[in-house]
């Protein structure tokens, strides 16, 4: 079977902070930014995985959501309680610095982990949780 990862999804509640994140701070390409059904469809990807692409979406982006649901995910989203991704790095440090230099939000400062890898973690502008992750050689 040949399956690869083509998009994996991510919430926020103001693309242009969130652009502005990953797009500046982070290094990401913009691959996508179009307005789509009342809706704006936004997509980053890094230069080294052009087949891979994170879709930058409101909290529940369904459009036969209900008003409710919607304010509870924008609340979760708000607490953090909505998944994040995780990306590797060669230099974690390095990473950490570039981030937090920027103004990133941090949740933790690099650590070495007992599974094998070094790494720290921030939340975006939205609220999610990123770690960045560098395995450990030796």
């Amino acid at each position: 079977m040949d399956i690869t990862l083509s998009q994996c999804f991510i919430a926020v509640d103001d693309h242009d902070k969130a652009l502005a994140f990953y797009r500046d701070t982070l290094g990401l390409e913009v691959r996508n930014d179009v307005a789509f059904e009342g809706m704006r469809w936004v997509t980053v990807g890094s230069p080294e995985q052009p087949g891979v692409e994170i879709v930058l979406e409101p909290p529940l982006a369904d459009p036969n959501a209900s008003p409710a649901d919607k304010q509870a995910m924008a609340e979760l989203l708000a607490k953090g309680m909505l998944r994040g991704v995780i990306f590797s790095t060669g230099d974690c440090d390095a990473t950490f610095e570039r981030i937090r230099a920027a103004g990133g939000e941090v949740l933790q400062e690099p650590i070495d982990q007992p599974y094998g890898v070094r790494d720290c973690a921030f939340r975006d502008p939205a609220g999610n949780m990123l770690r960045f992750t560098q395995r450990r050689t030796g």
